[in-house]
């Protein structure tokens, strides 16, 4: 994840908490008190986002220092450090809570993530991510799903082609679809992977007729799954298949043995639990 995207969110959650003017922190806590911090997990999980907690600190205050306990990506239990923070106690807490919540959603991201690749075990399907993400937060969000053991679908609109139901619909189904994607390509010179959307087994057929890089599989039953993998390899078409649609923990071992390339679980961005991480300053004495 490159810096100045990590930057660039840091500084957007600041302004909204207006950081520059903590009036609570300001008026009781000392202005030249100095105090050390520990961010601790409270739950098990898969920790990320501690890159955007030491850039939160730079822009608070440079000359608070964060220490890393542990790496984005690296199991963590029940209070164990995650990171020491020290310098000036007003700078700490000011940054506390946008600290925390760019650790807790990341950190929740990556737990989920690893609980779904420990579901598909040692079967080689990978689990991919979507575009379900926080407004304004996917490349943070996708990069959580990394630390957590996943794999990153298409970042953007323009990262590939992927023809879903509204794009077949307008385009009066996937042959007529394709064909357009293909002579646009050709028009403007810009070759790029193709992955078609379908929701029927006749839809698979044709899409693989069509011999697109990724067909998307989506809302089918475990039958309908098994039968697409098994055309597709008796054919002999270089096309990878991916399952999507209300994958669960409890569902995902069944979809990936069924010789799926590829998972898609949009909950991985979208509704996960925050991981349960808290930040103590030392008290003073004083």
């Amino acid at each position: 994840m490159e810096t100045e995207t990590v930057r660039s969110a840091v500084l957007t959650a600041l302004a909204e908490d207006q950081a520059a003017d903590d009036v609570t922190t300001r008026w009781s806590v000392p202005e030249t008190l100095e105090a050390e911090a520990t961010m601790i997990a409270k739950q098990s999980g898969r920790v990320a986002g501690l890159t955007a907690v030491q850039e939160v600190y730079a822009a608070v205050d440079p000359t608070v220092k964060v220490r890393t306990a542990v790496a984005d990506g690296d199991p963590v239990v029940p209070g164990q450090p995650l990171a020491w923070i020290s310098g000036a106690a007003r700078s700490i807490i000011t940054g506390e809570r946008v600290a925390l919540n760019f650790a807790q959603r990341m950190s929740g991201i990556a737990t989920l993530t690893a609980a779904f690749v420990a579901a598909i075990g040692a079967r080689p399907v990978a689990l991919l991510d979507t575009r379900k993400t926080a407004p304004g937060l996917r490349a943070m969000d996708k990069y959580a799903v990394s630390c957590g053991g996943g794999t990153n679908h298409r970042l953007d609109l323009s990262a590939m082609v992927l023809l879903k139901e509204n794009h077949l619909a307008a385009a009066g189904g996937v042959l007529p679809a394709v064909r357009r994607v293909r002579d646009g390509m050709a028009a403007e010179d810009n070759g790029m992977a193709i992955e078609v959307e379908v929701t029927t087994a006749d839809e698979a057929r044709e899409a693989l007729d069509c011999r697109v890089e990724w067909i998307l599989l989506d809302n089918m039953t475990i039958e309908q799954l098994a039968l697409i993998v098994e055309w597709r390899n008796i054919s002999g078409s270089p096309t990878r298949l991916e399952a999507s649609g209300n994958i669960t923990l409890d569902t995902i071992a069944d979809v990936a043995a069924t010789g799926v390339d590829a998972i898609s679980v949009g909950a991985l961005t979208h509704s996960p639990a925050a991981l349960d991480i808290s930040l103590l300053v030392a008290g003073n004495d004083g």
